[in-house]
């Protein structure tokens, strides 16, 4: 499968990052995106806009790991310290499928220009070149949140968890020999 990843542009600013996702946010580019929302946090970092007026479509997986940080900035600080995940400008298809997943809630979404503050900076973000054991474990626990926060969701991706466990035994299988 040779679907092309999303590309990431950020831009920082004192308060909040910007995250710009051009194209289609897929399992590949989740990689990618978990590694840089994660480091961007470990940077104090509670504001994050992510910027969807270029994305053209999010696969599952995909919008896994975005639910998955959207549960862990609004869950691990304290209340006067938790994050805030805008979503601006989502085309409708992944409006859609973001409400129908019934994530909605973890994030704001907005329409209408990009407002940046001064001072804001273009940061370089280096892509991660994940081997197939790491792209199915993510796969898998993007799947398995999304089962978590809405149980509406086990019959759409219960297979997949289970077919994901699956792989995952068998990359794990010849390493153990």
């Amino acid at each position: 499968m040779s679907t092309p990843s999303a590309r990431l542009l950020v831009l920082a600013g004192k308060e909040f990052v910007c995250i710009k996702i051009i194209g289609r946010a897929n399992f590949t580019s989740s990689i990618d995106f978990r590694t840089l929302v994660n480091e961007l946090r470990q940077k104090g970092y509670l504001y994050f806009v992510l910027d969807l007026s270029e994305c053209v479509l999010m696969d599952s997986t995909f919008l896994g790991v975005l639910a998955g940080f959207g549960l862990n900035m609004g869950s691990d600080a304290p209340e006067q310290s938790r994050g805030r995940i805008e979503l601006s400008n989502p085309n409708a298809r992944i409006t859609e499928l973001i409400e129908n997943l019934g994530v909605i809630h973890l994030f704001e979404v907005t329409q209408g220009p990009l407002l940046v503050p001064a001072g804001a900076e273009n940061q370089s973000v280096s892509p991660c070149e994940p081997s197939r054991e790491e792209l199915t474990r993510a796969c898998k626990e993007a799947h398995d949140i999304l089962m978590q926060i809405n149980p509406e969701n086990v019959p759409r991706f219960k297979d997949v968890g289970q077919f994901m466990a699956e792989e995952l035994k068998k990359l794990k299988g010849p390493s153990q020999k």
